[in-house]
């Protein structure tokens, strides 16, 4: 495994993990709320801990974990975060040239731990490379681990606090969810096509959430992408 000349393995971890300090700040509000309204849908803490563990979703949790409240079927519940999470599909697909030339131990934990904010910072920042070909496997492991572990630790906080402090979800600790997207959204809009895909995706969102039709959130993100798209394409634009 190839090291960078001027730092070591540990010293390049250490700048992802920096790099991935103020998300990880930002999201422990909803990591708490995950653990709270888990032991709320009725899981046990062991339950409650493992979706962070495993799963590691943060909207998809929340969202499964009022639907395993309202009683949904499994299949409902399967389908819906497949939807929800059907995004890092297309950040698999565009971080896929720099990380296929690593080794499968390495694809693979990087898969599992990519998240908005692991791509945000790999894929929008300034990040230093093995090669000019190959990520910087240690500089992305400390941007994903090190929000892993945050994000767990959050969720068990939320599990402690929940079972004692009721109507946790009263509190607005979903502002967090909103918050952190917008900070990772934000640095991103460097390109009139995609402050044109942010706008069309605000309205959309918005008209639909007023009118009230199903699946808006997707329809709105599908809308604004065609249209940043099609404007790039259009006018020539280049990164």
């Amino acid at each position: 495994m190839s090291m960078s000349c001027d730092q070591s393995a540990s010293q390049r971890w250490l700048k992802g993990a920096l790099a991935a300090l103020p998300l990880s700040i930002a999201v422990i509000p909803w990591g708490i709320l995950a653990g709270s309204l888990a032991l709320d849908a009725g899981l046990n803490p062991f339950e409650s801990q493992a979706m962070s563990a495993v799963v590691f979703a943060g909207a998809a949790q929340l969202v499964a974990v009022g639907m395993i409240k309202a009683g949904v079927g499994l299949g409902s519940i399967l389908i819906t975060t497949l939807l929800i999470t059907s995004r890092h599909f297309l950040y698999s697909m565009a971080m896929r040239p720099n990380i296929s030339p690593l080794p499968f131990k390495w694809r693979v934990t990087l898969g599992f731990l990519l998240t908005d904010e692991l791509f945000a910072i790999i894929a929008g920042g300034k990040k230093p490379k093995e090669t000019s070909q190959t990520l910087d496997r240690w500089y992305a492991l400390g941007v994903g681990l090190s929000f892993y572990i945050v994000w767990n630790i959050a969720t068990l906080a939320g599990i402690l606090v929940g079972s004692h402090i009721p109507n946790l979800d009263s509190w607005g600790l979903d502002f967090a969810i909103a918050a952190t997207f917008i900070a990772i959204v934000t640095p991103q809009i460097n390109r009139p096509s995609i402050l044109i895909c942010v706008l069309v995706s605000l309205v959309a969102s918005v008209v639909c959430e007023l009118f009230q039709i199903p699946s808006g959130l997707l329809i709105a993100s599908l809308l604004g992408m065609t249209v940043g798209t099609l404007y790039a394409k259009a006018t020539g634009e280049t990164q």
